[in-house]
């Protein structure tokens, strides 16, 4: 580590420091009841709950298929990702070269410009790895949900225990597939330390703030916090409180 600057250093523990704030502040804290992440697992114990009293489940397999081909995608991605910063390596002379050319801010010093590139390969093995467990631990989901006994003939206690395993198991994997995601996001705020330790700095900030509005102030959050009462308001306000053609003012009617 001696080929970096003093600034180098103080970059990389900003961000580092940056990604373990967030993660803690929306895994551990108090606060994390308010995030937008949490309120969606509450909905994903709601699900199983849900599915435990229907007879015919394909609705519930198909959105646990959607979620795994998701999941799946990313960790595809991450796997590219890893290949193409092995190019990064390989064609560091040219890339230095081709960005001098362009006058492009990027490290010149090779073996800098090599830990950076490594540093992005170890966030998306990171993110991989992440991945890989969340898609399994969906399978595991898929499984548990299968061996919910039916919703009439089962017993009622044994329906409640299985449906409360398998959204465990759906909550944990949502968690692994956030912080997989979330190291992707990071990885663009690192992206930035190829063009300097301030580049690294201000990216990093940039990436939390975004994060940060998604996880409390997003419309996404409002969204799953709004109750139907509000909706329909909503519905009245934008339309002038004029019926729909069912004769009702209800927006989803």
């Amino acid at each position: 580590m001696a080929a970096l600057s003093t600034l180098d250093l103080i970059a990389l523990g900003i961000f580092l420091a940056a990604w373990l704030g967030f993660n803690v502040l929306v895994e551990l804290s108090p606060l994390r009841d308010r995030t937008l992440s949490k309120m969606m697992e509450e909905y994903r114990f709601a699900w199983m709950q849900t599915m435990a009293l229907r007879q015919v489940r394909i609705m519930d397999t198909a959105i646990l298929t959607g979620l795994q081909q998701g999941t799946s995608f990313f960790a595809s991605t991450a796997l590219l990702a890893i290949g193409g910063a092995f190019t990064l390596l390989d064609g560091t002379e040219r890339i230095v070269q081709i960005a001098g050319d362009l006058s492009v801010p990027v490290e010149s010093n090779r073996v800098v410009w090599e830990i950076k590139v490594i540093g992005l390969m170890l966030i998306f093995a990171y993110a991989f790895f992440k991945f890989g467990w969340a898609y399994r631990l969906f399978n595991y989901s898929s499984i548990v949900m299968g061996s919910v006994p039916d919703a009439v003939t089962g017993d009622k206690d044994v329906i409640l225990n299985t449906s409360y395993k398998a959204a465990r198991l759906n909550a944990l994997a949502g968690r692994h597939f956030n912080r997989g995601q979330r190291a992707l996001f990071f990885s663009i705020g690192f992206l930035g330390w190829l063009a300097g330790p301030w580049g690294l700095i201000i990216t990093t900030v940039s990436v939390v703030a975004v994060l940060l509005r998604r996880q409390f102030a997003s419309n996404a959050r409002t969204a799953v916090m709004a109750s139907l009462q509000g909706l329909a308001a909503q519905g009245e306000r934008s339309s002038g409180g004029e019926k729909t053609e069912t004769g009702s003012s209800n927006p989803f009617t």
